[in-house]
């Protein structure tokens, strides 16, 4: 091993270890008391879940293409 490429490593490896620390918190990011506010009802994309699926649903069989809502399917409408 070279004296450059060792040294680089000397100087990274401790840098490195320093931030993975940091990501690794004990604590959650939602506390349990906030998660409430992530459950509310005014937080969802629409007020029927069910109707919302079931509009992708016909949207994806007239499109005849796969959609970036994570359905599949083609135009044939036979999932």
């Amino acid at each position: 091993m070279n004296k450059r490429l060792a040294a680089a490593i000397r100087l990274l490896l401790p840098a490195a270890l320093v931030l993975l620390a940091g990501c690794s918190s004990i604590e959650p990011w939602v506390k349990p008391y906030e998660r409430d506010k992530l459950a509310d009802p005014i937080m969802a994309f629409g007020r029927h879940p069910v109707a919302l699926q079931h509009v992708a649903h016909v949207q994806d069989s007239r499109e005849a293409a796969k959609g970036a809502n994570g359905s599949g399917g083609g135009g044939c409408g036979c999932n």
